[in-house]
């Protein structure tokens, strides 16, 4: 004879036993978190995060300076044809040429080396005369042509910089943009700036950190948020000689360049 457990008897006795499994696994689940968050808490690391800025002021040892030529060709009624115009363009060329050659000279009488010497392409274009108002708009426009050259140089020896001036104005340029004092060697500058950000960046981490009673540990991160740049100063300043001989003398001022960091450190138990 056999004997079967009747179904309805599973269907009572098995949702006993799976809530029974269920609640021990919500139950060893439960104690496994409230054992790991102690693990996980200990692990959190305890940091300094200090940023920090330098400045550094330095004298420029450099300087540039742009100049420009220019001729320019007769005045005529804008639209005209003119069979002598091209013959205008090159003796106008021609001028200007002569001009160029003769300030290169001059410029390198005055102690510039050649090779710190650059002359710009030609340019050629055409350029419009206003004529003074009459009250009378029927006067056609009237238009000539300018052909020019550009020339720069750089200074290494700043003391030069009154010769060389005066070179280019007797040489007659037409126009003269300033000054432009910059460095030699900017990287080496930037360099110091930043090196003056991180030992900054340092003490300001140790002062912390003696407030605080806590030791500074090993450097875990480094960023620069400001990195090191500077821009050549437009300033040339012209002032009467002590002497009161009326010779001028040029002030380069300093260049000023930034720099900024942020580092953390761990703070050791």
């Amino acid at each position: 004879m056999s004997f079967d457990t009747p179904s309805h008897l599973h269907q009572v006795f098995r949702p006993q036993s799976l809530s029974r499994s269920v609640g021990l696994g919500v139950a060893a689940v439960l104690a496994t978190l409230t054992l790991a968050t102690p693990a996980l808490a200990d692990k959190t690391p305890h940091q300094i995060h200090v940023q920090a800025n330098a400045t550094l002021n330095v004298a420029p040892d450099q300087a540039t300076l742009n100049a420009r030529l220019w001729e320019r060709t007769p005045t005529q009624v804008q639209g005209e044809e003119s069979s002598g115009d091209s013959d205008a363009i090159k003796q106008a060329r021609d001028r200007l040429e002569s001009r160029t050659g003769e300030l290169i000279r001059t410029l390198e009488n005055a102690g510039v080396d050649s090779k710190n010497i650059r002359a710009g392409s030609l340019s050629v274009r055409p350029d419009y005369v206003q004529t003074a108002g009459q009250g009378d708009d029927s006067q056609p426009p009237k238009v000539r042509t300018q052909v020019e050259r550009s020339v720069s140089l750089t200074l290494d020896d700043l003391d030069r910089l009154p010769r060389v001036l005066d070179a280019l104005t007797s040489a007659g340029v037409d126009s003269l943009d300033g000054v432009s004092y910059g460095l030699k060697d900017s990287d080496a500058a930037d360099d110091r700036a930043l090196k003056q950000a991180l030992e900054r960046a340092r003490h300001k981490a140790e002062m912390m950190a003696d407030t605080l009673d806590v030791d500074l540990g090993d450097v875990v991160n480094i960023e620069e948020t400001t990195a090191p740049r500077y821009q050549p100063q437009m300033m040339m300043r012209a002032a009467e000689a002590d002497s009161g001989a009326g010779a001028s003398e040029y002030r380069s001022g300093e260049i000023s360049i930034d720099a900024g960091v942020s580092v953390s450190w761990e703070i050791d138990d």
